[in-house]
């Protein structure tokens, strides 16, 4: 990519789905993943891991819960302005505890898929 890339919001794509969240796709390169997710008030998504990436993402809006852990049993609330890292492979859900659509800016870095949804965590 030698030239400044600009996507407006109506140029967005959808993403790959997990239930529970509507993931639009910005920004796609060989080893970069660029996006915005919204979850619906009192919505849960899916379990699921995004592989071998890192997962970073800024709070636009809402509140957003991360279950995480050993038998999901961890939470994070985030709010607007908060940023949120997620290692690889850990299996996690995001939630919306909140009365107004929580809306996140996400970025991906590496190649390969980017979200694998599975039953739940273990332990």
């Amino acid at each position: 990519m030698a030239n400044v890339q600009r996507v407006r919001s109506s140029e967005r794509v959808s993403g790959p789905p997990t239930p529970g969240m509507v993931r639009e796709q910005a920004i796609v390169t060989e080893d970069l993943w660029g996006g915005v997710v919204t979850t619906e008030p009192g919505m849960v998504s899916g379990w699921h891991h995004h592989g071998g990436h890192r997962t970073l993402f800024y709070v636009l809006s809402g509140i957003v819960r991360i279950e995480h852990g050993a038998g999901g049993t961890e939470s994070v609330d985030a709010e607007p302005g908060d940023f949120v890292l997620i290692p690889e492979q850990e299996v996690h859900r995001e939630g919306n505890p909140a009365s107004e659509p929580a809306s996140v800016m996400i970025v991906r870095s590496v190649a390969g898929e980017t979200v694998v949804n599975v039953e739940g965590p273990t332990g």
